[in-house]
């Protein structure tokens, strides 16, 4: 295996490929591609590498499907894996590997030596997650070669790392790094042991700068499909974007959007690019503050088992969130007061700002980060606030046994004085 064999990535990218035998036969031309320097915390163009989408690739007419991107460009920077390395890297694709399963195939647990693709045994060298595609999934060849150009070009601590990717005859499987957390989806809906506050907003902050970077670079990206199954957690809770088979290059110049087919998942997706096809990155500003109420309320954006003015979590929640004196409702209540109270309310308003209806009245992503970020410093727990409460009521009704009994006393002498009964005593 040659990570530097870029192979016939032009021809596969059209999906007429059939054979690895023919790795040699393209030639690629270098571009330019973001990256993100952690240490200062910036973004620059790594000259080396590719440009994400042609320039015309923006102006698609929404009646057409999106075509697959540029086929002058190769993932050289990445692993090129065969399939049988990556068959015994998942012990045969075992069930009991199996991390995850969606429309595009299934995702399997897997260890690759650290400096190769050779497999090792479970245990030793990197553990991988291993992303298969099934022929007759709902995610398809195009979607698998978004994913690679844009996961093999965009670097930032928020974005899953793709390793490698592999395709021989019908075979496209991808490689990335290993999440030990799984889903936020999962940690949300699926676990007994409620989520953290703290750890909430560590996610949503994380997924938020993610976001940001992806709008923010000099080739902006739409990530289109943001949701809470998308977002991947590390063993210290950091999220990372995942799942770029969606994702589009953003407008540039004088556009202000892009024509595309309206794809997406229900109850995530801006209600003015569901109508029209306009695709602006105000679309995932939407979306985020639909994850931002999943992370808030503990419910699903859509949810058929509850009552039926409560399954879509945007309209159910409108009410709570314009009016302060309801905010509280709104919260958790596995979270059992054990959350930030101006925290709770600065994320409540985030999330109807990010869901307005009007577009241009979103927040952009960096100002949504610079909202969160002071959020994670916040000790006003609600439970302090409660106990408190109650500790001064206490303290009101509870007087000194003196003063109580003088009381007593006082209300008897009272009630057996003339003034009291109206007789006049005489002597």
């Amino acid at each position: 295996m040659d990570d530097n064999n870029c192979g016939c990535w032009a021809v596969l990218k059209r999906g007429v490929c059939k054979s690895s035998a023919f790795r040699d036969s393209a030639n690629t031309i270098p571009r330019t591609s973001l990256v993100y320097d952690t240490a200062t915390e910036t973004r620059y163009l790594n000259a080396s590498n590719r440009e994400l989408y042609p320039p015309n690739e923006a102006h698609l007419s929404s009646d057409n499907p999106d075509p697959p991107p540029s086929d002058n460009k190769s993932p050289c920077q990445l692993l090129q894996c065969t399939f049988q390395e990556l068959k015994s890297a998942t012990g045969n694709f075992r069930p009991d590997s199996i991390l995850g399963e969606g429309g595009f195939g299934y995702v399997f647990k897997g260890w690759i030596e650290e400096n190769g693709t050779a497999p090792v045994k479970p245990g030793s060298g990197i553990t991988v997650a291993v992303k298969s595609l099934k022929p007759d999934g709902l995610q398809g060849h195009r979607e698998w070669v978004a994913e690679v150009d844009f996961l093999g070009q965009l670097h930032h601590p928020n974005l899953v790392k793709l390793i490698g990717y592999c395709i021989e005859d019908d075979q496209r499987l991808l490689v990335y790094e290993f999440m030990t957390r799984g889903s936020l989806e999962n940690h949300l809906f699926r676990r007994t042991i409620p989520l953290p506050w703290s750890n909430r907003i560590k996610i949503a902050l994380g997924a938020a700068k993610g976001l940001a970077f992806l709008h923010g670079g000099p080739e902006p990206v739409i990530y289109r499909d943001f949701k809470t199954s998308n977002i991947l957690l590390d063993s210290e809770y950091n999220a990372k974007l995942s799942d770029f088979g969606l994702a589009k290059a953003g407008p540039q110049g004088d556009k202000t959007h892009v024509s595309t087919r309206v794809v997406g998942t229900y109850g995530y997706a801006a209600p003015e690019y569901v109508m029209t096809g306009h695709l602006t990155s105000k679309s995932d500003v939407y979306s985020f503050g639909v994850v931002l109420l999943e992370i808030l309320t503990g419910r699903s954006s859509m949810d058929k088992k509850r009552p039926s003015g409560e399954q879509n979590l945007v309209t159910w929640a409108g009410p709570y969130v314009a009016d302060k004196r309801k905010l509280y409702q709104l919260v958790d209540p596995r979270l059992e007061l054990n959350y930030s109270l101006k925290g709770m309310q600065k994320v409540s308003q985030l999330a109807h700002n990010c869901l307005h209806r009007d577009p241009k009245s979103r927040p952009t992503m960096d100002e949504v980060v610079k909202v969160l970020t002071p959020l994670q410093d916040l000790n006003d727990l609600a439970i302090l606030s409660y106990h408190s409460r109650l500790s001064q009521q206490g303290r009101r009704k509870k007087k000194p046994e003196g003063s109580q009994q003088l009381s007593n006393t006082q209300s008897k002498s009272i009630s057996g004085s003339s003034l009291n009964t109206g007789k006049q005593r005489c002597r």
